[in-house]
């Protein structure tokens, strides 16, 4: 499904083609306006607006094409159950590895002492969340595939286009015209995305200028200290956990880090991994992974390998925990971690989707759902933050499945720049 790009020169890209450029623009953009006129910075809301509303409309149709043409053309459902497995393995290790970290962390700096929260009045009635592995279930199989697109549960669609495309690779010539249609799909919807992504710039400074507006620019500081910590603890787990697993597999770093600047850029400026979907399902193909890998690996890493907002609920949890003075032994905060994980399948896509997991959770644990109330006011900025890592964590498990699988990703790097350059 890789574009072919003739080129005539190598004459390098001005900047004011750069969508990255725009995007940091449209960040200090709204810094300005919700600090200067925060009255009206209501008024840029139709721009997030649509943004959003554009890019969950690529959704659906994108994965479909590229995952049933990616499928197809793979040749066999065993190599597809291979890639499966290997990404399963791949996402409980940076998974894993990245929950004991939190807990260490959040444990080791008692962010939350100091502080003194009261628990909810014993008359009030608190929902507990149900039944966390049915809640997976739901999530995972759809009734209805129509039913799914128009909800964007991104999981039910990847099931659905995983099994439709290993019947088309087992039809054969029989399924080739749809497989066909499929690729033109995919074809199209990256095109079509492409127009998309230039809506971001106006939809960063709008969201920006309206948090700032709605919450102003200063914190409490033990909120401060959270928000700090969990800057720290991601950029620990990138040098402790991403970087290790990068160099084992084998891929080559500078090449990674140019195929995924533009999804962490994005995913941090709109909290939302949904947002940067598109473009990482371009990139990564362009650093050479296979398209059948990526198609698969990265949307299923989107429900099943939430690195950033693991770190996330773990040192939130316990900073809420710490402020309300209850303690939490090992054995109940890994027990908490478990729920935790198991309701946020399928979130990640969702700005701020761990925090309404968080808010809906804690009570189930006797921990104070005012703890998650107060979080609200600098959610906005971890939220940024966890989702550029879900993001990147996803992007290396793709590009680690398909070194596993024999991909060399040395595409020569003038033309994967220049292929990523004409997508935007």
């Amino acid at each position: 499904m890789q574009a072919v790009v003739q080129t005539t020169g190598s004459s390098p890209k001005a900047w004011w083609r750069s969508l990255t450029v725009w995007i940091f623009i449209g960040m200090g953009a709204g810094i300005v306006i919700g600090l200067a006129i925060p009255r009206h910075a209501h008024l840029l809301a139709p721009f997030n607006d649509i943004f959003l509303r554009l890019i969950k409309s690529v959704i659906a149709p994108l994965l479909f094409g590229t995952l049933v043409a990616g499928i197809a053309g793979a040749g066999s459902a065993k190599s597809m159950g291979r890639v499966g497995l290997k990404a399963v393995l791949c996402f409980e290790i940076m998974t894993t590895v990245a929950l004991f970290l939190g807990l260490a962390v959040a444990n080791l700096a008692v962010p939350g002492k100091g502080m003194h929260i009261q628990s909810l009045p014993a008359t009030v009635q608190v929902a507990k969340p149900g039944n966390p592995f049915r809640a997976m279930l739901d999530q995972t199989f759809p009734a209805s595939i129509i039913d799914a697109m128009a909800r964007g549960e991104i999981l039910q669609i990847v099931v659905f286009s995983l099994l439709f495309g290993i019947a088309c690779a087992t039809l054969g010539a029989k399924a080739k015209p749809v497989v066909h249609f499929c690729e033109s799909l995919a074809e199209i919807m990256f095109r079509y995305t492409k127009y998309v992504m230039w809506s971001a710039p106006p939809a960063v400074a709008a969201a920006i200028a309206i948090s700032i507006a709605t919450n102003g620019p200063g914190a409490l500081l033990h909120l401060a200290k959270l928000v700090v910590l969990m800057a720290a603890t991601l950029i620990l787990c990138v040098l402790t956990i991403l970087l290790p697993m990068a160099k084992v597999a084998g891929v080559p770093l500078s090449r990674f880090v140019s195929a995924v600047r533009e999804p962490c850029v994005i995913a941090f400026s709109t909290a939302s991994s949904e947002a940067a979907l598109p473009i990482a399902l371009t990139n990564m193909e362009f650093l050479g992974a296979p398209s059948y890998i990526t198609a698969f690996v990265l949307p299923m890493g989107y429900s099943l390998n939430l690195i950033g907002s693991t770190l996330y609920l773990s040192l939130a949890s316990i900073f809420v925990a710490q402020a309300a003075g209850i303690h939490l032994s090992l054995g109940q905060q890994l027990f908490m971690m478990l729920t935790l994980m198991l309701t946020s399948k399928g979130v990640a896509g969702i700005p701020r989707g761990a925090f309404v997991v968080l808010f809906a959770t804690l009570p189930a644990f006797g921990l104070p759902a005012e703890g998650a109330t107060m979080l609200l006011g600098v959610d906005v900025l971890m939220d940024m933050m966890r989702t550029s890592i879900n993001v990147l964590g996803n992007c290396l498990a793709t590009a680690i499945v398909a070194r596993w699988e024999g991909a060399s990703l040395q595409q020569p790097a003038d033309q994967m720049a220049l292929q990523v350059g004409e997508f935007l």
